[in-house]
């Protein structure tokens, strides 16, 4: 029997590659065919590991849409965004030899593209990683509604009608249009809901997240695969530079701020760092690649930085502070590191809540940062003893994933 062909399907950010790609990696190196696609200015990461890769389109001015941060209308905007190259995955499929057994392992905005992939060549087998776990819908707490946190006291009818309400005003006026119009062009029947369709359409999900960070819900779509935090680092051998290795030896541990490389509307959250850590005598390493989002000149004890690998920095520092996104979580987890989350939109809402509950850091939504109180947040978190032992904790549990389970698991798809 030939063997099977694993394609990889993502979207958006480094942060949303890197998952992505260790998975990958972890099917070559066990022995699989795989291709990776995703967007086109991530090739110099993909290409160096030896991945077979097609880069797609991507519209790099979606960084700058007033919307893209906006807690309820970001989720269109990238909706919006990704269409254009989830287009693409349907053709790239189709292309491929007819006697070909082919896996899809795909991001969740990828299964519309992937349904229609399967009504073209009905032996294909779709399995769907999930970033995080806002991303797959649960009634069962706990619960969020973009920023909004439903009371545990909500029954389970309510909540569903809330799912829906949700939905019908967020979600299927966006992206039920064009979904209806790929499925006409094939000859499919136009769906109602995209939730409650594309969780319909894996063979198997898959979370890329442990199941101590979220444990499974009893309606998650089942069958159901988890593994660890599957942590990608594009530079296993770097260190620290000399400029950063002297500022951590000049004085107390720092505290980093980090709005997510892709965010380049973050001054005001620069403004406020910088506020609070001169109130509270804090120094502070601050990470950006927009470099015109800091003053033209940074007081003393701050350094700014377009990247420094967090592996090799949080070991160093007193806290981090960031937006919120799964793969810096993880990464301030596996760091050990007490964690201020900033939330503005998407999936950043739930892993503030969930750092919250493991006990190793808080939270303070974007909407509600002022210098004052990003101030009182810091101080609740740095030096903390309770704060540190769960941090610790978390340490002991977010080690490398170990991927070879769900390596099996997806090679058992193509049987």
């Amino acid at each position: 029997m030939a063997q099977p062909h694993f394609v990889v399907v993502t979207i958006g950010s480094a942060g949303d590659l890197f998952p992505f790609m260790r998975v990958a990696l972890a099917l070559k190196e066990s022995g699989q065919r795989v291709s990776m696609l995703g967007p086109q200015q991530h090739a110099p990461f993909v290409e160096p590991t030896g991945l077979a890769f097609h880069g797609l389109p991507a519209d790099e001015a979606v960084l700058d849409h007033p919307d893209l941060w906006h807690p309820t209308r970001g989720l269109a905007v990238v909706w919006n965004a990704t269409r254009p190259a989830m287009a693409r995955v349907p053709d790239f499929i189709a292309a491929l030899p007819p006697g070909e057994r082919i896996v899809l392992l795909v991001h969740p905005l990828a299964l519309p593209e992937a349904d229609l992939c399967r009504a073209r060549r009905p032996g294909l087998k779709v399995a769907a990683a999930y970033l995080a776990p806002s991303n797959l819908p649960t009634v069962h707490d706990p619960l969020l509604l973009g920023p909004w946190p439903v009371p545990r006291w909500v029954p389970l009818g309510l909540r569903r009608w809330l799912w829906r309400k949700l939905a019908n005003a967020l979600i299927n006026p966006v992206a039920l249009p064009a979904v209806n119009a790929a499925r006409a062009a094939q000859g499919l029947a136009p769906v109602a809901d995209l939730v409650d369709t594309i969780v319909q359409v894996p063979d198997l999900s898959v979370t890329l997240f442990p199941a101590w960070f979220a444990p499974t819900q009893p309606d998650w779509p089942q069958p159901l695969e988890r593994c660890g935090f599957p942590l990608y680092d594009p530079s296993p051998q770097a260190e620290l530079t000399p400029t950063v290795a002297r500022f951590l030896e000049e004085g107390p541990k720092p505290v980093v701020f980090t709005p997510g490389t892709g965010n380049r509307q973050a001054a005001y959250y620069f403004r406020c760092a910088l506020d609070a850590c001169a109130r509270r005598g804090l120094r502070a390493i601050l990470l950006t690649p927009h470099r015109a989002q800091l003053p033209a000149h940074l007081p003393t004890p701050v350094l700014w930085q377009d990247y420094v690998p967090l592996r090799v920095l949080l070991p160093h520092v007193a806290a981090l502070v960031h937006h919120g996104g799964i793969g810096t979580t993880a990464e301030a987890l596996r760091a050990g590191t007490p964690q201020l989350v900033v939330p503005l939109a998407h999936d950043q809402f739930d892993n503030a809540a969930r750092v919250r509950a493991l006990g190793v850091g808080n939270s303070l939504h974007a909407t509600r940062l002022t210098p004052g109180r990003l101030e009182k947040r810091l101080g609740e978190i740095v030096g903390n003893p309770g704060v540190s032992e769960a941090c610790r904790r978390a340490a002991a549990l977010a080690g490398p994933a170990d991927l070879g389970p769900l390596c099996e698991r997806l090679a058992a798809l193509a049987l």
